[in-house]
């Protein structure tokens, strides 16, 4: 079982508008303790650990937060139109569109997802497979 999910950030500012633009609507909850942000679901009891936590802060190793080729979160969201709701708000909130929502014929008829870039270039994934 996936624990947590760290993800580096160079702006934390345009970082955490961007989550909370993607992960506010599929249920994470918001924090900060000024170093990093902590997004969560309500109904994990160890909120520091997961399941599921996605921190968001600059590297510990102090250089600059880069994408990684093959790295790519994968979110699930209950319904298509959530989909379509949070791929526009996470361009709305500075991300950047790579791979609008749709069905893709490599997986199956029923597996619907769209794919954005945050600021720091990372991949993510929001899919519902109804």
């Amino acid at each position: 079982m996936l624990s947590y999910l760290f993800i580096g950030a160079n702006d934390m500012a345009a970082s955490g508008w961007f989550y909370q633009a993607v992960l506010g609507p599929l249920g994470y909850q918001y924090e900060s303790d000024g170093r990093q942000l902590l997004f969560s679901l309500p109904d994990v009891a160890d909120r520091d650990n997961g399941p599921g936590t996605v921190y968001i802060a600059p590297p510990f190793n102090g250089q600059p937060a880069a994408s990684g080729n093959g790295f790519m979160p994968g979110f699930r969201a209950a319904t298509r139109m959530l989909v379509d709701e949070i791929h526009a708000a996470g361009i709305s909130a500075g991300g950047s569109d790579e791979g609008e929502p749709g069905t893709r014929e490599r997986y199956n008829e029923h597996f619907y997802v769209a794919y954005l870039r945050d600021p720091a270039g990372n991949k993510l994934a929001v899919f519902c497979n109804d």
